[in-house]
């Protein structure tokens, strides 16, 4: 069975950029009839706090994600201290006990004669004596691990045929001085342990799978199909950050957007699909293959995220409007139907209503007076229907010689105090002849 994971750290609330593997993982577990695994990165004791993680589910939710399955990093140590275990005694986990300071002086002075500033594996010559004197001193050790050094080759699902070099890279840091694990050692134990057959992820990870792979191999664990997507930047091509205040998923909705609309500019952006309205996720998941996904960045814009908001609303059915109607303490499809060509947002419709229920301040020039007066007076009678606004406006017209903008538009800021909205033919019956009277001057 296909299995994914989307693994937040729960250090601040879930932006555009991280929405992204969260549905593109979606899509290919419900394209393939897999598993969908969240999993809470909270190893970070001094970051990630409970607050933030109750906030991913919360976004997960609106955007329309359920997880098969939730785990907890902070919950699963014994996993990892097993890991770190078997790691030592093969002699792939070493200690080290250089101070920050002292490795930063080291690569300087790598840099200075031209050597690329790699971590010496200085450690692996210390003695039994030499690592008690160090922490005879009140040094403790921080934990890597021992890369083969070799061109590390696997197949990426978006890239194609990658080759990642570890023999470039300074032997990773698995777990700090704190005796506290970095990202590395607890997400492979974990998908090795969870059976995550799919990793789905960013392709700024790709420098990161050789050491994963060869961790995986250490442990003896299965290796899975790693598949690494372009990144979304925002207006001005820079990432997405938690860390610099990017606007969050949570922003979005407090300030109106449809989830839909967030999802579509999260998932489709950079790829070959159009971005248009779709009605489920899975409509997308059926549509979009990786193929699709451009090797470019993929550049979101506010101005298009308007743009397919409106056209979101425009095209939802009044079953899909009728609850959230309700909670604004408005009804009726035919007012809905009437209006939403109009909305930008869903919540602009308690205005807009007040086309139809009032009170409606009216707009009515000096000089349109008399006209409006007549108007009025030539108002037909009830019952209306949408044959009642061509009936009386013909009348005005054969009365007063107006046409054109002349004759409509007085009539539309009298009764709307708007020079937009929707057709007045269809507004007319719902407003009723009494509400018009009242409008017009």
């Amino acid at each position: 069975m296909t299995i994914v994971r989307w693994a937040p750290s729960p250090t601040g609330r879930i932006h555009l950029g991280n929405a992204r593997p969260a549905l593109l993982n979606w899509f290919y577990a419900r394209r393939h009839g897999g598993r969908y695994v969240l999993r809470m990165d909270d190893t970070d004791l001094a970051r990630s706090t409970r607050e933030f993680a109750d906030g991913i589910e919360v976004d997960l939710a609106w955007l329309g994600i359920t997880p098969d399955l939730l785990v907890r990093q902070s919950e699963r140590t014994a996993l990892y201290d097993a890991a770190r275990d078997r790691l030592i005694a093969a002699g792939r986990l070493y200690p080290c006990y250089e101070t920050e300071e002292e490795l930063d002086r080291k690569r300087s002075r790598a840099r200075l004669l031209g050597k690329p500033p790699i971590y010496d594996r200085a450690a692996l010559a210390l003695t039994d004596a030499d690592r008690a004197r160090l922490e005879a001193e009140g040094r403790k050790p921080h934990w890597r691990f021992r890369l083969d050094g070799r061109p590390v080759q696997f197949e990426d699902l978006i890239k194609g045929p990658q080759t990642v070099n570890t023999a470039s890279m300074s032997d990773p840091v698995l777990i700090r001085a704190d005796g506290s694990y970095l990202y590395t050692l607890p997400s492979v134990v974990d998908d090795i342990d969870l059976g995550v057959t799919h990793v789905i992820r960013g392709e700024d990870h790709v420098s990161n799978t050789g050491t994963q792979i060869e961790i995986f191999e250490a442990l003896g664990g299965a290796i899975p199909i790693f598949a690494h997507h372009n990144l979304l930047t925002d207006a001005s091509g820079q990432g997405f950050s938690k860390r610099l205040g990017s606007q969050s998923i949570a922003d979005f909705r407090d300030e109106g957007y449809e989830p839909m609309a967030i999802a579509i500019m999260a998932s489709i952006t950079g790829t070959s699909l159009p971005i248009e309205t779709y009605e489920t996720l899975d409509e997308i998941a059926n549509r979009l293959d990786f193929s699709m996904i451009s090797h470019g960045s993929a550049r979101f814009d506010p101005v298009e995220l308007d743009n397919l908001n409106a056209r979101l609303l425009h095209a939802l059915p009044y079953a899909g409007a009728a609850a959230r109607l309700s909670a604004l303490g408005l009804e009726g499809e035919a007012m809905w139907l009437l209006l939403r060509d109009n909305l930008r947002k869903f919540n602009d419709i308690a205005d807009w209503a007040k086309l139809v229920t009032g009170p409606v301040e009216p707009v009515v020039a000096e000089e349109d007076r008399d006209f409006l007066a007549l108007a009025k007076a030539l108002l037909p009678p009830e019952p209306w229907d949408e044959t009642t606004w061509g009936q009386w406006t013909e009348a005005l017209k054969a009365a007063t010689g107006r046409k054109g903008k002349a004759l409509f538009l007085p009539l539309r800021l009298a009764l709307t105090g708007r020079h937009d909205g929707p057709e007045l033919k269809s507004l007319l019956p719902l407003a009723g002849r009494m509400a018009c009277l009242d409008r017009l001057p």
